[in-house]
């Protein structure tokens, strides 16, 4: 069966995989998920993650990341779907809970965090939310 969203796919596991607890989780393995968790590395919100075979099919197992037994991502929401894109320009990205969160887009430089984009001064898709 195909996959209409697989960073959908990707954020869903990594959603009910600190909800259970689990130190770790499972997910297909594809460029554009590793550049989405580069970001969530770089920014400290998972632990890291490792591109495995299982059964001849390419996975990447991420390490959650807990702080004094809560998980270090409250919420995590995806923003742009395949049935309504989102856009926006660095001068209308708005910051995530004043700072303490942060935005993943997908610019014409690659995949950064919202402070990333600011920085490099590019816009793109807004792929997801994270807090």
């Amino acid at each position: 069966m195909s996959m209409t969203d697989p960073l959908g796919d990707m954020i869903t596991r990594i959603r009910n995989g600190q909800s259970a607890g689990a130190s770790m989780v499972m997910s297909p393995a594809s460029k554009f998920r590793v550049n989405v968790l580069d970001v969530l590395q770089r920014e400290g919100y998972i632990r890291g993650y490792e591109r495995v075979e299982d059964e001849g099919h390419p996975h990447l197992r991420i390490e959650l990341k807990y702080h004094e037994g809560e998980p270090v991502i409250r919420t995590i929401k995806r923003v742009s779907k395949p049935g309504r894109r989102v856009y926006s320009g660095i001068a209308d990205l708005a910051q995530i809970c004043n700072g303490l969160g942060i935005a993943i887009l997908s610019t014409p430089r690659g995949v950064l965090s919202d402070a990333e984009a600011r920085a490099q001064n590019v816009g793109g898709e807004v792929l997801c939310n994270v807090i």
